[in-house]
């Protein structure tokens, strides 16, 4: 991008979109790379509040820093055909990641397999998980589908009652969008940017309050499903939040350019004094 400014089209406007970072998956050079690539950027674009927030901890630098959450198309991720839990028949759980990284949720989706083994919630729950499984990790009582996607998968989704994310550090995730879109309320746990996503449409749950949080929604299911019908998420509202920011960079172009300018002559100042004080070592 630095090179598209400086040798094709110098008064393009940069915005940086950012969606990922190294506590997703325990990696180390993901953060440290967006933030050298975002020195380019005009504008920064964050999935989540929380996403922001570790940026800006570890030191991005652009000054103009917007949250816009995501959102699934309403085409596909919609509750057409959802039909909620009648309270008679098993509650029937579902989750589903394509990331195979235990940071996914396996805490939490092990932790639910688990309660299958006890005769009295296994009379009350059914779990399915969607999708692909860490090397060598296999369930012991959950279904287990392939991956989906598309109208495949909003339609597998459906078939379900309650949905369970237990993802941690995520930036956002499109899953528990998807399922919210579908109608079904959602168990997350507070981590990441989850929250902002899901905390007026669900309930919060971790490892140690599992099966009280489990009864407490089964008990409240209606209330629930009442709230995540004003689930305002989706990919209409985020085009359009896009747009808008777009539109606001348009009316700033002059102001963003002269900014630019400065911040590129700063930086030239910056290491000519450097290199003219080594000089003189």
């Amino acid at each position: 991008m630095q090179n598209y400014i400086k040798y094709v089209k110098d008064d393009s406007l940069v915005v940086h979109r950012v969606n990922e970072c190294d506590e997703r998956k325990n990696t180390n050079y993901v953060n440290k790379y967006l933030i050298q690539a975002n020195k380019t950027a005009d504008y920064t674009v964050f999935v989540s509040k929380w996403l922001r927030d570790l940026y800006v901890s570890q030191g991005i630098g652009t000054k103009e820093k917007h949250v816009i959450y995501a959102g699934a198309s309403e085409k596909i991720f919609n509750d057409s055909g959802f039909i909620p839990w009648n309270k008679k028949s098993k509650l029937k759980i579902v989750t589903h990641h394509w990331g195979a990284n235990w940071n996914k949720g396996f805490a939490i989706y092990s932790k639910l397999d688990e309660l299958l083994y006890d005769k009295d919630w296994e009379s009350k729950i059914d779990f399915t998980y969607i999708g692909n499984l860490p090397k060598g990790f296999k369930f012991k009582n959950a279904k287990v589908v392939k991956p989906l996607a598309g109208s495949s998968l909003s339609a597998k989704i459906k078939e379900n009652h309650l949905y369970v994310t237990g993802s941690l550090f995520e930036p956002s995730g499109n899953h528990h969008i998807e399922a919210s879109q579908c109608g079904l309320p959602i168990m997350f746990v507070n981590s990441g940017g989850t929250p902002e996503y899901c905390r007026d449409f669900g309930i919060e749950i971790d490892e140690s309050n599992l099966e009280s949080k489990l009864s407490e929604i089964m008990l409240n299911y209606d209330s629930y499903i009442s709230k995540v019908k004003n689930y305002p998420f989706n990919s209409n509202k985020m085009c359009f939040e896009y747009e808008s920011l777009f539109l606001e960079m348009f009316s700033k172009k002059n102001q963003i350019l002269s900014d630019r300018i400065l911040k590129l002559n700063g930086n030239l100042f910056e290491r000519y004094l450097f290199s003219y004080k080594r000089n003189k070592k």
